[in-house]
């Protein structure tokens, strides 16, 4: 399947340079990077993994506080609300 791709002449500036670099044309150029961005790949992790890392991951939740008692507190935080509100500077 072939398609056509339009850039601005900076992006095609930069990509010649980076292909000239390289000593590919822009084409092959990118096509070896698209070949080498794990992003791009996809995951090929086994389901197995995923949810090992996903377990991992999850047992994370709430090990990070907020780092006063305070944030926690809703009562502390209501009387402060009161008095501040009650204080009439």
């Amino acid at each position: 399947m072939s398609q056509q791709l339009t850039l601005s002449d900076e992006v095609y500036a930069d990509l010649q340079r980076k292909a000239a670099a390289a000593g590919l044309t822009p084409t092959e150029w990118v096509i070896a990077a698209l070949g080498q961005n794990d992003a791009l790949k996809g995951d090929s992790r086994s389901p197995e993994q995923l949810e090992e890392a996903r377990q991992r991951f999850r047992s994370f939740a709430g090990a990070f506080g907020p780092g006063c008692a305070a944030d926690i507190d809703n009562e502390g935080i209501d009387a402060d609300l009161a008095r501040a509100y009650a204080d009439e500077y």
